[in-house]
């Protein structure tokens, strides 16, 4: 089975960018949906944008729309986040999955920190 592992999280200032990699282990994302998501401390977890590897299709939360992209290269998904804000400060997962509603494999999660 799949199991994704993300990287590239840190502390940046608000403004800056910072781009995410999930890698595929054990597998391949070629027929999953690859999506990321973040969780704040107190708040739940929310769906920031989602991928359709094999056909390259993406979704964006109205919330990142605009700022964050979703790419995939080499069996790998990216989550390039640009013009960072002090409420983007969350763990984010990368999470893969058969619909945009249903993920089945989740990473450990990378801290972003974003600093005012």
């Amino acid at each position: 089975q799949v199991q994704p592992v993300e990287s590239g999280g840190g502390l940046v200032q608000a403004g800056d960018s910072l781009r995410l990699s999930c890698t595929a282990s054990g597998g391949t994302f070629s027929t999953y949906i690859v999506g990321w998501f973040r969780q704040a401390p107190g708040k739940e977890r929310e769906h920031v944008a989602a991928l359709y590897y094999s056909g390259g299709s993406t979704w964006y939360a109205d919330s990142v729309k605009g700022r964050f992209t979703i790419s995939k290269e080499n069996n790998k998904v990216y989550l390039q986040m640009n013009t960072l804000k002090p409420e983007d400060t969350a763990v984010y997962y990368c999470a893969v999955g058969i619909q945009l509603t249903q993920y089945d494999y989740w990473g450990q999660g990378t801290q972003v920190t974003v600093s005012s």
